[in-house]
């Protein structure tokens, strides 16, 4: 008799997943989608005063993070470049507006790498890769892009759910394409496995279905899959509390081996640990606007992120009529205003949204009967597996702190480094291009050329994961130096294959780097 029950219990959950489409009226799904739009700009709004002030550690109970009617038009206006959650997405929305769902992969690059917004990480390496002729997919990938697994794709992909309604494999076509212009790896899994998971919250409202299912697009053998499996196993284990759950994806997760400013450093900014800060906000948030926002924010690091892509996914689930009230405060004084760089509010993206995800679903084998829209639910299917940083591991931080005048030399023994550094101060637009040549056991590795404006800039100065294992003699060259501007070198990262370790003598070499440089 129990298990007729329990039979009986599951049927609808089987009748949905068996099912082929489903239906929603028009009114529904243009309330999801204002709910998606909506939920990212609260999240990103609530987060930003936090973001990444905690790093490695939770916001403790009694930190207020504030909330007020006024809070989203007064951010909006005076601190528009919180919102690189929207505006990064806009872009790809916009194009999409302008050259229709098919446009190419090079208009996505050329409007994002154009734009005049301030990027950062695999935004930023991406972009300078764009503006010097290295194309999508070359541009993610780790070995053009040192920040290949970061985290922002994950942050952009929403408008690829968001258009792609119960049809999570449309959406991953989407980041296929896009997703690799700045990621590769786990970097690029965090927007398939989020951007899935706004599919889904089209159509399901059990968020823990919604993220089993969504974890199905992820390849099981990448680290991203593992990490938001163990998120999920741990949510079983200690449910009613998520401090737990944070602790054990810190103990196993939180060790950054790829961004250069994570390495030996408690910053992180890596999709994987970021979208489980995101995973443990939903489980835990349990379908509540106020726990989730909460709860995802005070897991830290990016903490204006994730909660804005918390936010995003609960808003389209719950649909925008149900966001409460409280979190919806002053949100219509500001529904009107464009974000900045771009030519769109929120008001704009509500119907622009409706229209492409109606277009989206008819391409994809739906139909549009009336006021009805029968949606075409497909069955998640994985993406193909790679690996951002294979077969490097980092052992070493050399520390530097000097300005490249002229030459400048250091030995490392390893098969990679990356050299940190900055040739581009805050806001800066000067059109100065350094030109920068780089030896590598005396022969040419690249003749590197480093922007002094800051949104063209080159995020690290020069990299090479690919040399053979043992010692080797970097020398750079700068060959046209100009009064007021200046190359800032920070440190060097030495990279060995996995299990190597750094020894004495390396260290001892920490003051004995060779320099014609002061």
């Amino acid at each position: 008799m129990k298990k007729f029950y329990l039979a009986l219990l599951f049927l609808p959950f089987l009748a949905w997943s068996q099912s082929k489409s489903i239906v929603l009226s028009k009114q529904t799904l243009q309330d999801k989608i204002k709910g998606g739009w909506a939920g990212q700009t609260i999240g990103v709004t609530f987060g930003g005063p936090m973001e990444f002030r905690y790093n490695g550690t939770m916001i403790d109970a009694y930190q207020p993070v504030p909330w007020y009617d006024g809070y989203l038009k007064k951010t909006m206006l005076e601190n528009a470049g919180l919102y690189d959650d929207l505006y990064m997405d806009l872009t790809f929305v916009e194009v999409f507006e302008r050259e229709g769902l098919d446009a190419p992969i090079a208009s996505h690059a050329k409007a994002y790498a154009e734009a005049g917004y301030a990027l950062w990480h695999a935004n930023q390496a991406g972009r300078y890769n764009i503006l010097h002729g290295i194309g999508a997919p070359a541009s993610g990938h780790w070995k053009n892009n040192p920040h290949a697994d970061c985290i922002d794709y994950q942050i952009e992909c929403d408008f690829a759910g968001l258009m792609s309604p119960g049809m999570p494999n449309v959406a991953s076509k989407i980041s296929n394409k896009i997703g690799h212009i700045m990621n590769y790896g786990d970097g690029y899994y965090g927007g398939v496995f989020l951007g899935a998971c706004y599919t889904l919250a089209f159509v399901s409202k059990d968020i823990p279905h919604i993220i089993q299912e969504a974890l199905k697009t992820i390849p099981k053998q990448s680290a991203y899959y593992q990490c938001i499996s163990d998120v999920v196993r741990w949510h079983k284990q200690y449910p009613n509390d998520w401090t737990k759950t944070w602790l054990e994806v810190q103990k196993k997760w939180a060790q950054d081996i790829g961004c250069p400013d994570g390495v030996f450093a408690p910053f992180n900014i890596d999709a994987t640990v970021n979208s489980a800060y995101v995973v443990i906000g939903l489980l835990y948030g349990q379908g509540d606007f106020t726990k989730t926002m909460e709860i995802t924010t005070r897991c830290g690091q990016d903490a204006d992120c994730n909660p804005s892509s918390a936010g995003g996914i609960l808003g389209t689930m719950l649909g925008y009529d149900k966001i409460p009230s409280y979190w919806k405060q002053g949100l219509k004084e500001a529904e009107g205003i464009d974000f900045k760089y771009t030519s769109t509010s929120l008001s704009d993206v509500y119907s622009i949204g409706l229209k492409h995800a109606l277009q989206n679903i008819e391409r994809n084998g739906g139909k549009i009967v009336g006021d009805n829209v029968h949606i075409p639910v497909e069955a998640p299917e994985a993406v193909a597996f790679e690996k951002s940083f294979d077969g490097v591991y980092p052992i070493q931080k050399i520390g530097v702190g000097k300005t490249l005048k002229d030459e400048y030399q250091f030995e490392f023994t390893g098969k990679g480094f990356v050299l940190r550094g900055e040739t581009a101060k805050w806001a800066s637009t000067s059109n100065h291009n350094f030109d920068m040549e780089v030896y590598v056991d005396g022969k040419l590795m690249e003749k590197a050329q480093l922007p002094t404006a800051f949104t063209t800039r080159r995020h690290e100065l020069t990299w090479n994961y690919d040399l053979a294992p043992g010692k080797h003699q970097v020398r750079l060259k700068l060959l046209n130096p100009v009064e007021g501007q200046e190359v800032r070198m920070m440190d060097v990262i030495v990279y060995d294959a996995p299990g190597k370790k750094s020894t004495d003598a390396q260290f001892y070499r920490l003051g004995n780097l060779k320099s014609t440089s002061k």
